[in-house]
Formats: C-alpha cells, sequence, structure tokens
C-alpha cells in the first residue's frame, strides 16, 4: 500500500486544506490575528484567552465605522467628496457620545466647532418694537 496516493493514511501530504483566518470566521474587516499579537507583545496580561482579540476587533470596527459614516455625512453637508480631518472633527464633537469618548484627544488640523456665546450676539431688535414706550422719569415722579 503507497500511502502517498489518495487520503487514506492518517500521514502523509494529502490534499491539504486551505486555512481560514479568524478574521473571516469572525465576520470581521479589522485583523484579529494581527490584534492577538499585539494583545501578547504588549504585555498587558500574562496570557490572552482566544476571543479577546476578536471582540476587540469587532469593537474597534464599529467605532471605525461611526466615525466614518458620520464624517462621511459631515463632508456631504459641506458638498465635498472626500473626508478631510475638519470633517472628523464636526463629526466626533457634534457626537455626545463620541464627543465623550474622544474628549481629550486633539485631531490635527481638525478647528473648533462654530460657537459664538449669548453673550457677544446683538440685542434683538424685536423686542424693543414689541415693548410699549416708557414714560418720562419726571412723570413718575409727579403721579407718586
Amino acid at each position: 500500500m503507497d500511502s502517498s496516493k489518495g487520503s487514506k493514511g492518517g500521514r502523509g501530504k494529502g490534499a491539504r486544506k486551505k486555512g481560514v483566518s479568524r478574521t473571516v470566521k469572525a465576520g470581521l474587516q479589522f485583523p484579529v490575528g494581527r490584534l492577538a499579537r499585539y494583545l501578547k507583545k504588549g504585555r498587558y496580561a500574562k496570557r490572552v484567552g482566544s476571543g479577546a482579540p476578536v471582540y476587540l476587533a469587532a469593537v474597534l470596527e464599529y467605532l471605525a465605522a461611526e466615525v466614518l459614516e458620520l464624517a462621511g455625512n459631515a463632508a456631504r453637508d459641506n458638498k465635498k467628496n472626500r473626508i478631510i480631518p475638519r470633517h472628523i472633527q464636526l463629526a466626533i464633537r457634534n457626537d455626545e457620545e463620541l464627543g465623550k469618548l474622544l474628549s481629550g484627544v486633539t485631531i490635527a488640523y481638525g478647528g473648533v466647532l462654530p460657537n459664538i456665546h449669548q453673550v457677544l450676539l446683538p440685542k434683538k431688535s424685536a423686542e424693543k418694537a414689541d415693548k410699549p414706550p416708557k414714560a418720562p422719569k419726571s412723570a413718575k415722579k409727579a403721579e407718586a
């Protein structure tokens, strides 16, 4: 019996199947294997479970997708096809949860949110027109 032919025996080089990556198994875009390597090399813990890099990849992918979607909307609002740092800044700072998460982060060339303090705004002329004219002070003293 020749074990090199066919795949009957347990040994030998039979028809070898192509491996499926953990990223594909998890249905993600972010690299699970690379994140596992970073978690191990970073020495965050002595041992790293098999589910930890999958979970981390899923969380990072979700955050990236969220920021990209909001930044894309900001770019479209400004009639642009490309996302620039300004769009990312506007997306993050206008979103309550992302703004809280990234409150201590500075985005290069992001600028600031357009904001004018209420005190600095001009007084409304409409309020003046609605109020009846005041009587002179001398007339009030005479009434008393």
